[in-house]
């Protein structure tokens, strides 16, 4: 699920902490939208190889270490099962082109691993996607690319995430504080530490995660009291704070809600409705929001597109009405999400119909 130690530093930094966090709360993200995590080699002995706490899937060229694994509950029909890589970068500056061209090389040898033939034993075959979360955004090029190659960009950088990155900033800095109380030749436990969050967050079986133990002591009781704190605020965000959009296009939408339940209660009882779709601002500050047709007040979901189609709808001032209005038919005309509850996953369709908001009178 996670990637490794990436090494046995000593005295790990603040910007590391925060990365390795950020991946934690990326599977906990998954498991509530549909997916189911994969953790261990135990789940798929044909696909996956785990070494040490590093899990691994096949390729047919090699084996790629993933940050996080999951695969849909849904099977769609006359498809394969669906399974998506998520890497988290919490990088200081954008991503760049590198960073998305590694994840089309990846999620590529990983689909091409199958063999036929005389002799070949039959074996379940999935479809592999691939989603890179940044806390700071990706270059022009790197998002170029991946709408190219239909690899998904998520951009945690605007004001719908401010909460998350900042509890993980400041989680890290109070376990990176937690250091100075190891003994001067310990390494910082990561293990440890993912190992309490998987369990807060229950985002791995209690039997796949590893038996990890650190003597008592201040360390111990700062970071398990970060860790925890950590968890509970996530926890906390549960209901419908962070929701995945899945669209008929080739990026997801992180959707953020202003009321929580108010969401969740009408889909309940609308889980396929029509909805409204307005955009606020130009260029790369510009937001859409997401409300029912026939409800105005009953939610608001938030969300933004990639910078690229944002430059595009703005690039012609005299062009900008019609191109939003394409976007919204030809991109956001269906967006699905799926969400966890205590007796499955629940889906939820939006649909964006301008003839039908046309004849109501509304834009």
């Amino acid at each position: 699920m996670i990637g490794s130690e990436r090494g046995s530093t000593r005295v790990l930094k603040d910007s590391s902490l925060r990365g390795y966090l950020l991946e934690e709360s990326l599977a906990w993200l998954l498991r509530f939208s549909g997916y189911r995590l994969l953790v261990h080699e135990d789940q798929d002995p044909a696909e996956l190889v785990t070494e040490g706490q590093t899990l691994r899937v096949r390729g047919r060229g090699a084996l790629h270490q993933v940050d996080v694994l999951g695969e849909f509950v849904f099977t769609p029909a006359f498809s394969m099962p669906v399974r998506l890589f998520l890497e988290a970068k919490y990088y200081q500056t954008r991503c760049e082109l590198e960073v998305v061209r590694n994840a089309h090389g990846v999620v590529h040898d990983v689909n091409e691993n199958f063999m036929t033939g005389a002799g070949t034993r039959p074996r379940q075959r999935y479809k592999y996607s691939y989603a890179l979360f940044s806390a700071s955004g990706f270059t022009a090029d790197a998002q170029k690319y991946a709408l190219a190659h239909q690899i998904s960009l998520v951009d945690l950088s605007g004001a719908s995430f401010a909460w998350l990155l900042g509890h993980i900033g400041a989680t890290a800095t109070s376990l990176s504080a937690a250091q100075q109380h190891l003994p001067k030749s310990a390494p910082f436990p990561l293990n440890w530490m993912r190992a309490e969050l998987r369990k807060e967050l229950a985002t791995s079986p209690l039997d796949l995660l590893p038996s990890v133990s650190i003597p008592d002591g201040k360390f111990k009781q700062a970071a398990s009291a970060a860790v925890t704190e950590f968890a509970a605020v996530l926890r906390h965000h549960s209901d419908a704070e962070l929701l995945l959009g899945f669209p008929a296009a080739p990026f997801i939408l992180p959707l953020a809600a202003s009321d929580h339940r108010g969401f969740l209660e009408y889909a309940e009882t609308r889980p396929d409705h029509t909805v409204r779709i307005r955009r606020r601002g130009m260029g790369a500050a510009a937001e859409w929001t997401l409300s029912p047709a026939d409800a105005v007040g009953a939610y608001e979901l938030t969300f933004k597109l990639p910078e690229h189609i944002e430059e595009w709808i703005s690039g012609i001032g005299e062009k900008e009405r019609r191109r939003t209005a394409e976007v919204k038919e030809q991109f956001l005309s269906a967006i699905t999400l799926y969400r966890m509850n205590g007796t499955g996953v629940r889906a939820y369709q939006l649909r964006y119909e301008a003839s039908s908001l046309s004849r109501a009178g509304a834009p």
